[in-house]
């Protein structure tokens, strides 16, 4: 089992990913940018017992970042927040948990 990122590594995450971003919205995008390039994508993990495949991240209509979940040809959108990862996470998942981070106010 992986051991959850420290303050530390978790400030230097949010450092880099909002490094030139300024405000709310801009930083949100910075963060769906390095988790979209990051993120080892497709990967399987478990949404309420049920086997998805999280394909891509990206904003849904109320600007969170989503998760974009494909199974048996249906689609569905689960923020980001809220995704439960498989363990052990896919690579560049550090990268989720820094955006969790950050937007429970861990940053401030």
């Amino acid at each position: 089992m992986k051991r959850p990122l420290s303050r530390r590594q978790l400030e230097t995450l949010v450092e880099k990913a909002i490094v030139d971003a300024y405000g709310e919205t801009e930083q949100k995008t910075a963060f769906l940018t390095v988790i979209g390039d990051y993120l080892a994508m497709p990967f399987q993990t478990s949404v309420l017992g049920i086997e998805v495949t999280v394909e891509r991240v990206d904003f849904n209509d109320v600007d969170e970042i989503v998760a974009i979940c494909r199974r048996d040809g249906k689609r569905l959108s689960i923020p980001i927040l809220d995704l439960p990862l498989p363990s052990p996470p896919p690579g560049g998942a550090e990268w989720i948990e820094a955006y969790r981070w950050w937007a429970r106010g861990g940053a401030g």
